[in-house]
């Protein structure tokens, strides 16, 4: 729920986007300039407030924007020198600015932006939770936007509460997402913290600079999650201190930070691969790999490199939580053995099946993982992997029937945060068939087919019963979805086959 006042703020920046969608601009590109201009005015409103010099340089501050005589070409010029400028800076001004590019032709319109939208309201009086709460419902709004495909960097906000309620970050520790996306993991696990009692002067300095730590590859993305951020209260006004997102790639490189706690949801996504041209003049795929020393396997698979990462991000004792898709839990080679040095290595304690229709990249059969690192040992340090199925006979849309955190109350309860060594099943061969909450041991698993973590017990309601089936419409979406997932692995598993086969004349 958003908070007062910040609906109001919702719908009166986003009621302008529909005027310039007219002129070709998607629902991501207007929130980037919205970013702009929105740090621009409260850089602006800090100075005049505090009586200090603002990190804006002089002549492309807001003031310089707002000026009655900027209009017409020589605002669109001066707000395009103003982005190409502010980009080349460091600091929290190079993230959100990086590679920024004006995408408001008509200086009319973005005169009225700067003027009635933005510079009508003062926004540093605002809250945080207001402000905060404003710029995630716009990025709510950016992520429905599926044909533009925004909400694959959208994780919904019920899964993201429910596995920051059962990891319980504590005041002092790092949290980090290596896959942040527009920051919703890092903003929940700082309001989790925020509440967490009084806390003292250190406690709030750490939680606002150096509790959070976030990287995201994509610039635009990136500069959505820092100002996501920053708008909410976290992270520096300056560029004295280091700001909490990096944009880059999080595989490129061994971890030189460890955190306390990782919650992160990874691109699912194809392999990667790049076109070249070979020594012939003939161009060949080059799929990307990682040759990384604290790597288990070496795989193009970047769901499985992820898992490895997260392993060697985390600080011995740290937590994880992990969203994966289904090959993660029983893909060969690479996958199998990932999964066997995960479980010797780490406590893999739970497995969280997901249902389908509640991400907005449709087709997607997720999981979350959920494991602790520890210390090197001879045995292995999981002794029993708890499931709780979420999937089977669940059903989800993103409008009609959309997933709240209550239907998850039943799985964090099991979980019993802090003590998940007491559980209990609900499972029960003979008393209860239909329970979703069970374990299965170590051995158990490693004597699957593939140390496989694709667990599964309960009987799906609607293959034994016609009167058992969910609503025409989730029906039709879920079979929609599965088309969609059985696609993508054939895509993937055609990938393979080309990477395989010799070119013609090769021997």
């Amino acid at each position: 729920m958003l908070a007062e006042g910040a609906g109001r703020i919702v719908q009166k920046l986003w009621s302008y986007c529909h005027v310039l969608r007219d002129d070709g601009l998607s629902y991501q590109d207007y929130l980037e300039q919205l970013t702009f201009l929105l740090f621009l005015k409260m850089a602006d409103e800090r100075a005049a407030m505090l009586g200090k010099e603002q990190p804006i340089p002089k002549g492309y501050r807001w003031s310089d924007l707002a000026n009655p005589q900027m209009e017409g070409d020589r605002l669109e010029i001066h707000y395009r020198k103003t982005l190409e400028t502010l980009g080349k800076q460091g600091g929290m001004l190079g993230i959100i600015f990086r590679k920024s590019q004006n995408k408001i032709q008509d200086p009319a319109k973005l005169r009225r932006l700067i003027v009635d939208l933005i510079g009508n309201e003062d926004w540093l009086v605002m809250s945080a939770d207001v402000k905060g709460d404003a710029y995630e419902g716009l990025l709510e709004k950016n992520a429905q936007d599926v044909k533009g495909g925004a909400g694959q960097y959208f994780t919904p906000r019920s899964v993201i509460h429910a596995l920051v309620d059962c990891l319980q970050p504590k005041p002092g520790e790092v949290v980090c997402d290596p896959a942040c996306g527009t920051g919703g993991f890092l903003l929940a696990a700082y309001d989790y913290i925020a509440r967490q009692g009084k806390l003292d002067r250190d406690q709030k300095k750490h939680l606002r600079y150096t509790a959070l730590r976030g990287v995201e590859l994509v610039d635009g993305v990136s500069r959505l999650c820092a100002m996501n951020l920053f708008l909410h209260g976290v992270g520096p006004d300056d560029d004295d201190r280091e700001p909490p997102i990096k944009t880059e790639d999080a595989l490129r490189n061994e971890p030189g930070d460890h955190a306390d706690v990782v919650l992160t949801n990874p691109p699912f996504g194809k392999k990667s691969s790049v076109t070249v041209v070979n020594e012939a003049g003939e161009t060949d795929k080059e799929t990307l790999v990682y040759n990384r020393p604290d790597f288990w396997a070496t795989t193009s698979n970047k769901q499985l490199n992820f898992v490895q990462h997260v392993k060697s991000l985390l600080k011995v004792h740290g937590r994880a939580a992990v969203v994966v898709p289904d090959n993660v839990l029983f893909e060969g080679g690479a996958g199998e053995t990932v999964r066997r040095k995960l479980l010797h290595e780490c406590d893999v304690h739970t497995l969280l099946r997901l249902p389908t229709g509640i991400f907005y990249a449709q087709g997607v059969k997720a999981n979350v993982l959920f494991f602790e690192r520890k210390p090197g040992s001879d045995k292995p340090w999981t002794r029993k992997v708890w499931v709780y199925d979420h999937r089977t006979n669940c059903h989800y849309t993103l409008k009609t029937k959309t997933m709240t955190r209550a239907n998850l109350d039943d799985f964090v309860e099991c979980y019993r945060p802090g003590d998940h060594h007491n559980r209990k099943p609900t499972w029960s061969e003979k008393k209860n068939p239909e329970g979703r909450w069970r374990s299965f041991t170590f051995d158990e698993i490693a004597a699957r087919d593939k140390c496989s973590l694709d667990l599964f017990w309960l009987r799906d309601e609607s293959l034994e019963d016609s009167a058992s089936l969910p609503d025409p419409h989730i029906l039709a979406q879920e079979i929609a979805d599965d088309l969609r997932s059985a696609l993508s692995q054939i895509e993937d598993i055609l990938g393979d086959l080309e990477e395989r086969v010799p070119a013609e004349g090769d021997v």
